[in-house]
């Protein structure tokens, strides 16, 4: 997923890879103030995902009591997570806690990203050492949040999303789901954080 620093900073320790979902402008930002809106997933949430097409087969999937998944995770039909397979994911954990991750997109750039304590508000700034969240951001990985509408809620899930929008081109916004809003997220690999 990217070549490491060898040593590693000071303070740092190699991690199996975690994923950052990050929000920002992702060609111009180094550092910013927001990153309480960002989740980490700290083992891979794709391949513990449930296919759009499995909740358009079965329609009770997600629903009254039936929430839980293979893989252990819970469904929240008003907050849920797609990936560009088409795969619904667990939500991260929320926010990234203060510290320090070595981070990547598995293209050129490996870096440092700081992310704050919160301040007095709530809010938590980030910077990264080197280049933009574009360049730390792994383009075939994409990744979005859906809401249900609030007159739509609990009548929305995924199996309102088109099958033939998956998967999604490298780089390329999520698709829209019947009813729901979405945020898009940049996904960022970490691998190593602070001992």
């Amino acid at each position: 997923y990217g070549k490491l620093p060898s040593p590693l900073p000071s303070g740092m320790r190699r991690v199996p890879t975690q994923f950052i979902a990050a929000l920002g402008t992702p060609t111009s930002s180094s550092s910013d103030a927001g990153a309480e809106q960002w989740g980490i997933w700290r083992v891979d949430p794709g391949p513990r995902g449930v296919y759009v097409q499995d909740f358009q087969r079965n329609p009770s999937l997600g629903k009254n009591g039936n929430s839980k998944m293979k893989a252990g995770w819970e469904f929240d039909p008003n907050d849920f997570w797609i990936e560009e397979f088409g795969r619904v994911m667990e939500k991260p954990d929320f926010p990234v806690s203060p510290g320090r991750y070595m981070v990547t997109g598995g293209r050129k750039v490996t870096t440092l990203l700081t992310v704050d304590p919160p301040d007095g508000r709530g809010r938590q700034a980030w910077r990264l050492e080197e280049g933009t969240l574009y360049d730390v951001t792994h383009l075939p990985c994409r990744s979005a949040r859906y809401f249900p509408k609030p007159w739509q809620e609990g009548k929305r899930s995924p199996a309102d999303a088109n099958w033939n929008d998956f998967p999604v081109r490298p780089g390329a916004d999520m698709p829209s789901v019947k009813g729901c809003d979405k945020q898009d997220y940049a996904v960022l690999f970490v691998v190593a954080v602070e001992k």
